[in-house]
């Protein structure tokens, strides 16, 4: 499956680490610092489908349950080819430590999955696990969200099966909308496929992503424009002013993790349903957006009401 990568648009010069906190303009739009006294995400896992995740970043030591990957499916989970998984696991669960990104949910854990991405050789990609395999074991674990910041245009039957099962099994999953609204703005798998969550990404505004592909995928939006994250795979420094509806499905899993940490007894379906009730839009509810699909996530609302 070809990555949806995040990839920086008008490069501009490296973040310094020091400083990456400071782009994260998300984090004190959402207000995670008053949600933190609430809920950090304890005790909920995170599964980052992706081209892997670097463990050793001052932001994810000891948030990164490397053991936990089945041997039969572990395949370099570890050395991440891009920086681009790393990157989702830092905006989900970092620790902010040493400077590094801090994660919405940074009480959560992260069980890293190298899949088969854009970018991989071809014996490498070969090499990887497949896909639905993947999705399967995660949904035999006691991983409760599967963050899926990748996407194809072609639709795999055995795939739509494995998530069909994930589903079953009260797995939570969100997946970019894509990268390419401004060219062909196909949909993507697996945010097209039932019982996945298609995410969109916007600005500080909240106005959606040119580049945010829209259309029926799209369920809920994210903050994913003009954010920081790591440049490469030397994680030698940060790169501001990037965007992508990869982002913005971190984000989105985050939130899902600060509300089911604080419900542990929820479902599946409860978060997600508490996500779409208190999303911000200013339309009805019953007829999503194109673009925002039922709006834009806000688990602080979800948090501070007494009803939930």
């Amino acid at each position: 499956l070809g990555a949806l990568m995040a990839l920086p648009v008008g490069l501009a010069p490296s973040a310094a680490a020091a400083d990456v906190q400071s782009q994260q303009w998300y984090l004190s739009a959402m207000k995670a610092d008053e949600m933190w006294k609430t809920s950090t995400g304890k005790g909920v896992k995170v599964a980052v489908v992706d081209s892997g995740v670097n463990p050793s970043t001052p932001s994810l030591q000891g948030q990164v349950l490397v053991d936990e990957v089945p041997k039969s499916l572990a395949y370099g989970d570890t050395q991440d080819i891009s920086g681009h998984g790393t990157t989702m696991a830092e905006e989900i669960a970092g620790s902010g430590h040493g400077g590094g990104m801090k994660g919405l949910a940074p009480g959560a854990k992260i069980v890293p999955y190298r899949i088969g991405l854009r970018g991989m050789s071809l014996a490498q990609a070969n090499k990887a696990p497949d896909v639905a395999k993947v999705i399967r074991a995660i949904a035999d674990s006691d991983v409760k969200i599967i963050n899926m910041s990748f996407g194809d245009d072609i639709y795999y039957d055995d795939v739509q099966a494995a998530i069909k099962y994930a589903a079953s099994k009260d797995k939570l999953m969100f997946a970019g909308s894509g990268n390419d609204a401004e060219t062909t703005n196909k949909k993507t798998y697996p945010a097209s496929y039932p019982y996945v969550v298609g995410v969109s990404a916007v600005d500080k505004t909240g106005a959606v992503g040119k580049f945010s592909n829209h259309g029926f995928t799209v369920d809920l939006a994210a903050p994913g424009v003009n954010v920081p994250a790591w440049c490469n795979e030397s994680f030698r420094s940060y790169c501001s002013h990037v965007n992508g509806t990869s982002d913005a499905t971190a984000v989105a899993s985050a939130s899902a993790a600060l509300i089911w940490s604080a419900h542990p007894d929820w479902t599946a379906n409860q978060v997600l349903r508490s996500l779409i009730d208190t999303a911000g839009r200013e339309w009805p509810k019953d007829t999503p957006s194109n673009y925002l699909g039922y709006g834009i996530v806000r688990p602080r609302k979800v948090l501070e009401n007494p009803h939930y």
